[in-house]
């Protein structure tokens, strides 16, 4: 039987739309690995002050941020430019340039093996709740060049910057027979091993800060875009209902 071509995409469409939506659907970049949920919040105008302290701090070394003006972050986040030039911006310059590093791509090659990426769009290309797991799934692995590794991202290039906040996790697996016999190891949990100078509950909350700074870089107007949404569906229930009894006003006395 031939299936209409519509008739395929709307099915494929929906297809999308119900595995997008079940619980646990998301997965890291290996596809076994379950994402946890970022529970960050664009609107919330602290988190965001913190994110951005955060990402200057921790992440601008490396990364660039070459879609962003620390201008356009200063005016959204209501930061003055006083404390914007003596927090912010680490290597002094303009409040009208982007977020620029001082790593040479070729330095970042040596070091790390790849250049540091741009993180602009990191969040709208990768999601929050991706990076809110890359940057609690570091743990110890003494085989590799950092002592670490991440279950995320197995193999990462990238140093696990946080540790001395975080501290460093173990991760313990458990063996389970395959089908053909052999033994195979699947992750179980992380433990405690090296403690950081903060508590799992305050980390959590700067890995969401920075995770929340992130998608806001990603799309600055998102904030503004939603809040002005509810202001637009609002006049459209307004006009669709003069437009309703309009149109019964109209057609009365048609029978």
């Amino acid at each position: 039987m031939r299936i209409d071509p519509v008739v395929r995409r709307v099915v494929y469409a929906c297809t999308l739309l119900v595995a997008a939506a079940l619980p646990g659907a998301a997965l890291g970049a290996g596809g076994d690995v379950p994402l946890m949920r970022a529970g960050n919040d664009i609107h919330n105008l602290p988190s965001l002050q913190r994110g951005a302290r955060n990402f200057m701090n921790y992440c601008a070394g490396c990364h660039t941020a070459q879609y962003m003006r620390y201008n356009r972050i200063a005016q959204d986040l209501d930061i003055p430019e006083g404390e914007l030039k003596a927090n912010l911006m680490l290597k002094g310059g303009s409040v009208h340039d982007t977020i620029r590093n001082a790593m040479k791509p070729e330095d970042g090659r040596k070091w790390f093996g790849n250049a540091p990426p741009d993180l602009s769009l990191i969040a709208r290309s990768r999601g929050p709740d991706y990076l809110y797991t890359f940057l609690m799934s570091y743990y110890a692995d003494p085989s590799r060049p950092h002592g670490v590794d991440n279950r995320v991202l197995p193999g990462t290039a990238m140093p696990h910057v946080l540790a001395h906040l975080q501290g460093v996790q173990n991760a313990v697996y458990r063996t389970e027979s395959s089908p053909d016999g052999s033994a195979i190891k699947e992750f179980e949990r992380f433990e405690a091993g090296v403690p950081g100078s903060l508590t799992p509950a305050q980390y959590e909350e700067f890995v969401r800060d920075t995770v929340n700074f992130l998608e806001y870089v990603g799309e600055p107007i998102q904030a503004k875009r939603q809040k002005l949404g509810i202001w637009v569906i609002l006049f459209l229930l307004v006009f669709t209902t003069f437009a309703y009894f309009l149109k019964r006003e109209y057609w009365r006395d048609v029978k």
